[in-house]
């Protein structure tokens, strides 16, 4: 994502590809205009260099998905089950186009609503997942720190496997917290102005990933 705060830089003209696997190097789509920010393509490869041994069979979820090119790549690389949370109608058309494109017709599911829906949603239904990606609009502090202690909170906290893994993109001019509830922070990786800052269950060892 993601965000009414576009910066420059982080992709060029809204050129997007998938790194690798099943839909390698085919080109994806974003709107026009400063609303959507995509993680961009050296961002994602860096992510999911970390994240590979994760990847296939995992449900993820690609949360303020934006163009959806964080949950698309799972797909590519194997994740079993992606969940998209959007609720921006260009953004939405976005992720719509883009899984038509590469006729991806199952194995995901698009909250339109937004991620607190689709929280919701997931926690009704006791929805295990294995991989948490969140990327708001970085000046959205208060959307950071909801969703992580969403996901720290002891009834929330049962939707974690005990290795999944849940990150945050964020600035690299930002230091997030170390402790969300039972989510204890193991390790921030920093691109650019961009940065990657993992989770874990509190009762992984911090080297886990």
């Amino acid at each position: 994502m993601r965000s009414a705060y576009y910066r420059p830089g982080t992709h060029d003209n809204g050129a997007m590809r998938v790194i690798a696997g099943t839909y390698r190097s085919r080109q994806l789509t974003a709107p026009r205009g400063a609303r959507t920010r995509p993680t961009s393509d050296r961002l994602r490869e860096t992510l999911f260099n970390v994240l590979a041994p994760r990847i296939s069979g995992a449900h993820f979820t690609d949360l303020y998905a934006g163009t959806g090119a964080v949950g698309i790549e799972a797909l590519s690389r194997g994740a079993e089950h992606v969940y998209f949370a959007e609720r921006a109608a260009p953004a939405l058309a976005a992720i719509r186009a883009n899984l038509t494109a590469l006729r991806i017709d199952s194995g995901y599911t698009i909250e339109p609503r937004g991620t607190a829906a689709l929280l919701n949603q997931l926690a009704k239904s006791a929805t295990p997942l294995d991989v948490i990606f969140l990327d708001p609009p970085w000046e959205a502090e208060a959307e950071y720190t909801a969703t992580l202690h969403f996901f720290g909170s002891g009834p929330a906290a049962s939707l974690l496997p005990c290795n999944a893994v849940v990150i945050a993109e964020h600035s690299s001019r930002t230091t997030l917290p170390t402790r969300f509830g039972q989510l204890t922070q193991t390790r921030t990786l920093t691109q650019g102005d961009a940065a990657l800052t993992f989770y874990g269950l509190a009762a992984l060892p911090t080297d886990a990933f």
